[in-house]
């Protein structure tokens, strides 16, 4: 290891110096815009603006993701919910949702399901605009119609990519994680204990 004694160059600021660049910024004389010629007080003499405007900081809007679609005009995605997988295309229509062939009010009858898959279109503010083909597995109903409710968010935001802020503060894009817990040794189910005898 060298050691060098040669002085290095102090560019740590004190306090002396920070009054000194203040001083030099307030003896700096302020830029005075020129007046318009048609500018005229009533006395007849010209007004002189105290000092330019600020200029104004245009922040740009973050750029849209492009459309995509198949050649049949139609968006696809994939939607996931528990154990259910909904494969949706969407496409401009009258609103008619058809779920592995059948109707939706045939497939989910209980109207809160209906309600579920038809979340996304509300929030947009599309409902009715767009024909829905789905086919979905695994899972139970519920799970099902999550898993529908979730490829059409995704869907919706590729064929609209303006839409994809409504949808994502929603809560429509995120894939909900939430599963049934494992069931552990020990226990009749996940938590819940045998029964207890005390003799």
């Amino acid at each position: 290891m060298s050691t060098d004694n040669t002085p290095q160059e102090d560019t740590r600021m004190s306090l002396a110096d920070l009054a000194k660049l203040k001083a030099d910024a307030a003896a700096a004389p302020a830029p005075v815009a020129e007046a318009a010629p048609d500018a005229a007080s009533a006395d007849g003499v010209a007004e002189v603006a105290a000092a330019p405007a600020a200029p104004v900081v245009q922040v740009e809007a973050m750029p849209l993701r492009p459309q995509i679609i198949d050649k049949f005009g139609r968006a696809y995605a994939t939607g996931r919910r528990k154990d259910a997988v909904a494969r949706v295309w969407i496409k401009p229509g009258t609103g008619k949702i058809v779920v592995n062939g059948r109707d939706q009010s045939i497939y989910f009858a209980r109207p809160t399901l209906r309600l579920v898959i038809n979340q996304p279109f509300d929030v947009a503010e599309r409902r009715e605009q767009y024909d829905v083909i789905a086919t979905v597995t695994g899972g139970g109903l519920s799970g099902q119609a999550g898993a529908v409710k979730h490829g059409i968010a995704q869907a919706l935001t590729r064929y609209e990519p303006a839409l994809r802020g409504t949808v994502k503060s929603a809560g429509f894009l995120t894939r909900d994680s939430r599963a049934v817990e494992r069931k552990k040794y020990g226990k009749a189910k996940a938590r819940r204990s045998f029964q207890f005898s005390k003799r």
